[in-house]
């Protein structure tokens, strides 16, 4: 076997974005990423992640020259130093069922992240948001994942056991009927109280106002979520960004504000799951690729959505409003009579965070999807920490 970096080498791109489809050719519930979103993992251009850290990538050819591995090593180093040890990151990680393989793909991670610097890595993960290709999945292969959530082999899961990684945090994804789900006595009274405020209101994000709704977002954002372990504050530039980015693919109904007065207290971003398009798109997204995308969207294919994220801020967390507001998606739902949208996955719910998952096992969810985010130590000796619980 030899392992053999991609670079800018385009035939060995290829072969990174290729090989998964032969490898997952028999899983009808995998869906093939579009090459663009691999792609721009890798592309300085594209990755503000490249502006404090560094990454590479290698494919596993066998003796004959097959492609049987491929994988991925990063450095955050805004990040990296915030650890108890300095800690990088592997992902992108596929392989035949064979360990010795697979157990070479780790180490090729390993060395070249002591190399510079590192104790240990976490994986797999991704040189980016954590909202994208994040986590190895160990429960929900009879379901699709939702956008850019991974679906993996489950003999994974004692190949990375096996080598030595340990279980750093979990990431639950709760689903439910968005009309149909038995929503607890309990969380309907909070929610009636909240409704019955009259200086609470709210509101659907509009695309004619997106950069108030982008700055409401960044207000809630860094008062409910930059005290989260890995997490940092939204500028809000980055703000305005990413409403922008969004705007194609926003259904206003879907995406609801909280208000105290003229104050935003909470949002709860939910759209649709664009993989029941992109499962039909075979990773492509040129010209014809985009046409067929707007018309199924337009047809209304899409009845699976993705809640994104959740935030309340912390002087009105327990007193209602999130209870309020997701309330308020099923609510205006039921009076929609061509409301298309059938599901709820409520992703990314790490188990470092109780409260938020009580709350959601009380909306008539099932935990259908489960992930874990691995560490592994390179100093064999240092005990092992989980990652810190909050909340």
């Amino acid at each position: 076997m030899r392992i053999l970096e991609v670079a800018n080498d385009k035939k060995l791109q290829k072969e990174f974005l290729e090989f998964p489809v032969k490898l997952y050719a028999q899983d009808t519930n995998w869906i093939r990423p579009l090459d663009q979103d691999i792609e721009n993992t890798f592309n300085p251009a594209k990755n503000k992640h490249f502006n404090h850290g560094e990454c590479i990538r290698w494919i596993l050819q066998s003796d004959t020259g097959e492609t049987i591995g491929r994988v991925a090593a990063f450095i955050n180093h805004e990040t990296a130093k915030n650890e108890e040890q300095p800690t990088g990151g592997m992902g992108f990680f596929e392989c035949i069922e064979n360990q010795e393989a697979a157990f070479l793909l780790f180490d090729t991670c390993k060395e070249w992240l002591a190399n510079r610097g590192m104790e240990a890595m976490d994986g797999p993960i991704n040189f980016g948001e954590r909202d994208s290709f994040w986590g190895l999945m160990i429960k929900g292969w009879d379901y699709e994942p939702t956008y850019k959530m991974p679906w993996t082999k489950q003999y994974y899961i004692q190949y990375f056991e096996d080598y030595g990684f340990k279980d750093y945090f979990q990431q639950y994804v709760y689903s439910a009927g968005i009309l149909t789900s038995k929503t607890t006595q309990s969380v309907m009274d909070k929610a009636n109280r909240v409704f019955g405020n009259p200086d609470i209101t709210f509101k659907h994000i509009k695309k004619r106002e997106l950069p108030k709704f982008g700055e409401d977002f960044r207000i809630i954002y860094n008062e409910a979520w930059a005290k989260f372990p890995g997490v940092k504050a939204m500028t809000e530039e980055q703000g305005q960004s990413l409403v922008a980015q969004m705007k194609p693919i926003i259904d206003e109904q879907l995406i609801w504000f909280a208000y105290d007065g003229d104050r935003p207290i909470a949002f709860f971003i939910v759209i649709p799951d664009l993989n029941q398009i992109v499962k039909h798109l075979n990773g492509k997204f040129g010209i014809w690729e985009k046409i067929k995308f707007m018309l199924l969207l337009w047809r209304g294919v899409v009845t699976r959505t993705c809640g994104l994220i959740f935030g309340v801020v912390p002087d009105y967390q327990g007193k209602g409003v999130e209870s309020a507001i997701a309330m308020k998606l099923r609510l205006e739902g039921m009076k929609d009579p061509f409301f298309q949208y059938e599901t709820i996955d409520m992703n990314w719910v790490g188990d470092f965070n109780p409260k938020m998952n009580r709350f959601v096992s009380q909306l008539g969810t099932t935990l259908d999807k489960q992930y874990i985010t691995y560490r592994y130590l390179f100093d064999r000796e240092k005990p092992f920490k989980r990652c810190p619980r909050v909340g």
